[in-house]
């Protein structure tokens, strides 16, 4: 029986100002198969705070309180977060103030030949 562990994403403390600990790049797993066939469900990537979000960008993002990654999207009204599963409606965000990082790098736990950079 495949029991799913739920581990929330809750945000960092707020560290006093001049501390670098919060633009070192961080590491999730993907969950779910809204990013599928590009990010399977399970694998592990790297995520940089400090990224340069670009249309095209893999992204992580916060909306509405609710944590995401997705694919960052230019349209003529703005911003839009889309998934890579057309069964997932996209988010229009008004600016790029909710990106929180941009993903640089995934990876499939167990197997080295697998991991892939998005940023070079």
């Amino acid at each position: 029986m495949d029991e799913r562990k739920v581990i929330p994403i809750a945000p960092a403390p707020v560290e006093p100002e001049g501390d670098c600990s919060g633009a070192e790049p961080f590491a999730l797993m993907v969950l779910g198969d809204s990013m599928a066939p590009e990010f399977a469900d399970g694998e592990i990537i790297i995520v940089e705070p400090d990224g340069i979000a670009t249309d095209g960008s893999y992204v992580v993002a916060q909306v509405e309180g609710e944590w995401t990654m997705r694919q960052l999207a230019r349209t003529e009204d703005g911003w839009e977060l889309r998934a890579l599963d057309p069964a997932y409606p996209a988010t229009a965000i008004a600016g790029l103030d909710a990106v929180r990082g941009v993903v640089i790098q995934k990876s499939r736990p167990g197997s080295r030949r697998a991991a892939r950079r998005y940023v070079e």
